[in-house]
């Protein structure tokens, strides 16, 4: 009977944590299970780091299980990043090449440690990180023969075409801040609306910059008809309500992009989960909805679960979440956890093809910016000079990034409670499974596809990636 006692004593913790007398699991473990296993913890004591323990073959037990259905499949994503500022190029065009090679290299390679951004938003002309507003064509010019991307090659378009050295297929998006003021019923770069007179030259000023970048070996993937078409008091801005959208792509930008066989996506809204009204309105529109691929969205207002409204409204049409700041100074644990659960859980189980965070760069004061831009906006790296702190948003895209390469499907998989998740098939065939332990104390639970079974724990916080 004592022996009895002592061999289940030493048997139960060994399902999670290893007995006294027997090792920890090693990488050599792991890789006999086949699992990669890499985890983030919210003291900060592991970021994005590849575990050599943590994952054990699976024996009886009564923890949670996560079960994956890798045959019941949702959308197929785009990819994971950042918004690519004129600030953040800025910032990596004056660091020293060698050493800004080098950061590319793990930014958009995904090979080793680096971390596999493949999608990346841009500024249709300035945002509010960059260091003044401007447009591409900002004297009076209704032709636009003075239309002219120069801005945009002092330092974005030279660190773009590094990017695409490392990776070629990366995806990019445009959004546009503001016309060009001329364009605008306030004579503006804050606010005011787009002059119907103008609304065929801005449709050609769409047309003129895909043409440019083009010509610089760069493919606009998608645009964005105006970013936060609701938030007019940004610097630059522009109020575009849903009838005034609906009315330039039907009449214009849709017409014009046909006309010219332009082959980059229109992406309607661009703006906050609270208003999933404004993309169903404008789709509702047979005329607007035949020139759209879908809509994008950003969290600082409503809920992620609104994001389904649209698809529910509009199955055919894809979604997209293309914007969330981190407030600096940064607070990792809740950072992290919020921006897991909200974002990379969040947006992906409620049909978005990409998860991007809001800025890949900034300096220490948090600099550029336009006068009435963000000011508190953290990147999700910190450069001065050659010098680079890595910020929560980093690790929370690395966890999605890294491993969700473009074409992965997102599949079926269970919530036990407190262990929100998600789970991808890559074109590999590679089962990727992201899990946070939102609950208070460690949890031990089990991962199932299929005939795979094993077992893992999180501490309260942490995150995993889990890749077999």
């Amino acid at each position: 009977m004592n022996t009895k006692i002592k061999i289940i004593l030493c048997f139960v913790p060994f399902l999670v944590f290893g007995c006294n007398n027997k090792k920890n699991t090693t990488a050599e473990d792991l890789e006999q299970i086949g699992v990669k296993f890499y985890m983030s913890k919210p003291d900060k004591t592991v970021l994005f780091g590849k575990q050599t323990e943590g994952v054990l073959q699976w024996q009886q037990n009564d923890f949670a299980t996560i079960e994956i259905d890798s045959t019941t499949k949702f959308q197929a994503m785009d990819g994971f990043g950042f918004t690519l500022t004129g600030g953040s190029a800025m910032h990596l065009a004056n660091m020293q090449a060698e050493k800004r090679s080098a950061l590319l290299k793990e930014l958009f390679d995904f090979s080793g440690e680096n971390i596999g951004i493949s999608y990346l938003r841009l500024s249709l002309g300035a945002s509010d990180l960059d260091a003044n507003v401007f447009s591409y064509c900002d004297e009076k010019d209704p032709s636009l023969s003075k239309f002219s991307i120069a801005k945009d090659k002092e330092f974005l378009i030279p660190i773009l075409k590094e990017i695409l050295a490392i990776n070629p297929d990366i995806k990019l998006l445009a959004s546009p801040w503001s016309p060009p003021v001329w364009m605008k019923t306030n004579g503006s770069s804050i606010g005011g609306s787009l002059k119907p007179e103008f609304y065929a030259t801005y449709a050609n000023y769409f047309v003129k910059y895909i043409r440019a970048m083009e010509a610089e070996g760069i493919v606009i993937d998608a645009i964005t008809v105006q970013n936060e078409p609701l938030h007019p008091g940004n610097n630059p801005s522009l109020l575009m309500p849903a009838n005034e959208q609906a009315a330039f792509v039907k009449k214009n930008l849709g017409p014009l992009f046909e006309l010219e066989k332009i082959k980059t996506k229109i992406i309607i809204y661009d703006h906050n989960a609270d208003k999933p009204e404004y993309p169903i309105t404008i789709l509702d529109d047979a005329e607007a909805k035949k020139y759209i691929d879908g809509s994008a969205f950003h969290l600082y207002g409503g809920e992620i679960n609104a994001l389904s409204l649209v698809h529910k409204a509009h199955p055919d049409k894809n979604l997209y979440f293309t914007e969330q700041w981190i407030g600096a100074p940064g607070d990792f644990a809740n950072d992290l956890k919020w921006h897991i659960n909200q974002l990379v859980i969040g947006a992906s189980r409620n049909w978005c093809k990409t998860v991007l965070e809001w800025n890949l760069a900034a300096n220490k004061e948090l600099q550029p910016h336009t006068d009435g831009g963000c000011t508190e906006c953290l990147g999700a790296l910190t450069i001065d000079g050659d010098a680079v702190v890595r910020n929560p948003a980093y690790y929370i895209i690395a966890h999605a990034s890294k491993f969700v390469r473009p074409q992965s499907v997102r599949i079926e998989s269970s919530l036990p409670d407190d262990l929100q998740n998600v789970a991808f098939k890559t074109p590999e065939g590679k089962i990727v499974l992201i899990v946070i332990n939102n609950s208070k104390g460690d949890k031990s639970f089990n991962i199932k596809q299929g005939e795979k079974i094993f077992t893992s724990t999180l501490v309260s916080g942490a995150v995993g990636t889990y890749v077999f």
